[in-house]
């Protein structure tokens, strides 16, 4: 059996949990969660000119987008906030809570990005419009996988702490022994 040093999971704890911090603050204040792509459609790429209601080139404004926790953003257009998060000065909340509320809003922002692009495609099919599918580039952003790696990163810092917590009990359970 391996023998695993009490420092060695405390170190291992740490780095996780700082790890988990640096890339949940990069994730929150990142606005690349969902990203909205029109880049071959504004072009006229490929097939854009035969699809009804296509962007032809002098369209003023581009439709690619990224979009936050807190706000979306346009090509060549300022942000535009969708809330505020603060709104509340007061609030406390134990920390068991706000990793639960963490993780179920990680999968929430999955869940509802992953619903988003398939009702997009599926009302393009229905409007008998599949080129304009082809032109249109809806995905996931880094912001989100940042998110998703801190939680995974989190994870990862319990399970170091449970297995401290296990070595330092055995640990005890040997120096009573004797």
């Amino acid at each position: 059996m391996m023998r695993v040093r009490l420092g060695t999971l405390a170190r291992a704890a740490a780095l996780t949990g700082a790890l988990s911090f640096v890339l949940l603050a990069a994730a929150i204040g990142t606005d690349f969660w969902y990203i909205i792509d029109t880049e071959r459609l504004e072009k006229g790429g490929a097939g854009a000119q035969d699809v009804p209601g296509a962007v032809n080139r002098s369209q003023p404004e581009p439709l690619s987008s990224h979009s936050g926790l807190w706000r979306t953003c346009r090509v060549q257009s300022p942000c535009t906030p969708l809330m505020n998060p603060f709104w509340q000065e007061n609030v406390t909340m134990s920390d068991s809570s706000r990793r639960l509320l963490t993780s179920v809003t990680l999968t929430g922002i999955s869940v509802y990005i992953a619903y988003s692009a398939a009702a997009f495609r599926e009302a393009l099919c229905q409007l008998e419009e599949k080129a304009l599918l082809e032109q249109v580039d809806i995905r996931f952003g880094w912001s989100l996988a940042l998110g998703w790696v801190s939680f995974v990163a989190e994870l990862l810092t319990g399970a170091s702490f449970l297995a401290a917590a296990r070595v330092l009990r055995l640990k005890q359970r040997q120096d009573q022994a004797i």
